[in-house]
């Protein structure tokens, strides 16, 4: 299926590359590099990119794009949930997935892509599973790994390969036996210049850590399981049982994993904590202009917005920036463009339109999806069970924001939003 595996830099460098049935040339990632010239932000390269005699499936984690290369059809989201899966294990093994830790832990990282694929196919994805396989990187492993010529890999296979459970290993003991259930949502939503939300939609997703011992059987139900549309499991979860009850039913992996992801679909599910709002005035006979912006907590959330984070689209003609926060600090990056809280803005030539200004925050309050119970079955002892709610904003965007060419971006950042909190953001400048 995956013939070989290209991992490219923010920089367009190749830093690693894998092959499993026959090399690949690295010219084969000219398509890449060509339909990167095209995006005009990173995240916009097209995930699918046809060549003459290939295919190229990537996704974009951490500034590393990770590029499959396919000689033959097959279904897209299976060879992109095996990259990500990739990418999740790098980050377990290392901490982080950067360039600079795949570089220092390269010779773990082959050996990892050698056993996650079986000739092309995918073999061992669950980490709990490659822990018994790979041994995790450790200072005193390397140096004895470095004297006696030996490697990280085990020299048993594990006994949850042989098994019905494959995710889990046999043979877990804990001291002290724990589930955290965390569940974390993004919403992302169109807002027009009175607040009111003319489209959203939720992004969620379910991160487990589960540390029992023996083999469990847990059950997890939900106060309003039918909110949930398209939803993605584990392979552990029962679906039939939560096709015929809405109840996920599953023997969990040992350690960290992604129980599932689902999006709602909904404009009335979604309260929005803030509220924001803008003016732009424009110098007679000059090219410069003046964008305010201001932002505030809705009186009626109660509770503080923290970590808000604003984003405006500014035209490829701004040349400088003055930053004048009222609260938070700031930066600004003049080759690009980039700068972070409130920012005055002079530019070649003025228009009409103020640029679309996009928010993010997190917000404890306003999350939707709610967990009822957690059980646990096969096991006599009482384990202690916790669930945590986070909401984030994806991308909200004001339909009348509306920018005419540009892609240049000025980012604005505070820390909290208190109930009587507001922050006025405002652009000019000189030439």
């Amino acid at each position: 299926m995956i013939h070989s595996l290209f991992l490219i830099n923010a920089s367009g460098d190749i830093f690693l590359e894998k092959h499993w049935k026959s090399v690949v040339s690295r010219s084969v990632c000219d398509y890449f590099f060509e339909a990167q010239e095209r995006a005009t932000e990173p995240e916009n390269v097209p995930p699918v990119i046809p060549t003459p005699h290939h295919y190229l499936i990537s996704v974009l984690r951490h500034r590393i794009y990770f590029v499959a290369v396919i000689q033959s059809e097959v279904p897209p989201l299976f060879v992109i949930e095996f990259l990500h899966r990739v990418v999740d294990t790098f980050q377990d093994y290392f901490g982080v997935c950067t360039e600079a830790a795949i570089k220092d832990n390269v010779v773990v990282v082959y050996e990892l892509l050698e056993e996650m694929l079986d000739n092309g196919f995918p073999l061992a994805t669950e980490s709990n599973i490659l822990k018994e396989l790979i041994k995790p990187p450790t200072i005193l492993r390397t140096m004895v790994n470095t004297i006696t010529g030996s490697t990280n890999v085990g020299e048993q296979l594990p006994t949850g390969q042989l098994s019905v459970v494959p995710w889990r290993r046999t043979g877990v003991k804990y001291t002290n036996n724990e589930a955290y259930f965390d569940v974390v949502e993004e919403i992302d939503a169109i807002i027009d210049k009175s607040g009111s939300t003319i489209t959203a939609e939720i992004q969620g997703v379910i991160d487990a850590c589960v540390k029992l011992t023996g083999m469990p059987d847990l059950t997890l139900s939900f106060m309003n399981p039918r909110l949930l549309d398209d939803v993605s499991f584990h392979p552990c979860v029962r679906f039939k049982r939560w096709e015929a009850e809405r109840i996920l039913s599953f023997i969990p992996p040992d350690g960290n994993f992604r129980l599932l992801s689902y999006h709602v679909s909904s404009q009335n599910l979604v309260a929005i904590p803030v509220y924001i709002k803008h003016n732009i005035t424009f110098r007679e006979g000059s090219s410069q202009g003046r964008f305010d912006l201001t932002l505030g907590p809705k009186q009626t959330m109660g509770k503080a917005v923290e970590s808000v984070l604003v984003s405006s689209q500014l035209p490829r003609g701004v040349l400088n920036a003055n930053l004048n926060p009222t609260q938070g600090t700031y930066t600004f990056d003049p080759v690009t463009k980039a700068g972070r809280t409130p920012a005055e803005v002079g530019s070649r030539s003025a228009g009409s339109d103020a640029p679309p200004a996009r928010l993010a925050h997190t917000a404890r309050e306003v999350e939707r999806l709610k967990v009822n119970r957690l059980d646990m079955y096969g096991e006599k002892y009482k384990p202690f069970k916790g669930i945590k709610y986070m909401t984030k904003a994806g991308k909200f965007q004001r339909d009348d924001l509306v920018c005419i060419t540009g892609v240049s971006t000025l980012t604005y950042e505070t820390v909290t939003l208190e109930p009587s909190s507001i922050i006025t953001f405002t652009s000019a400048g000189p030439n």
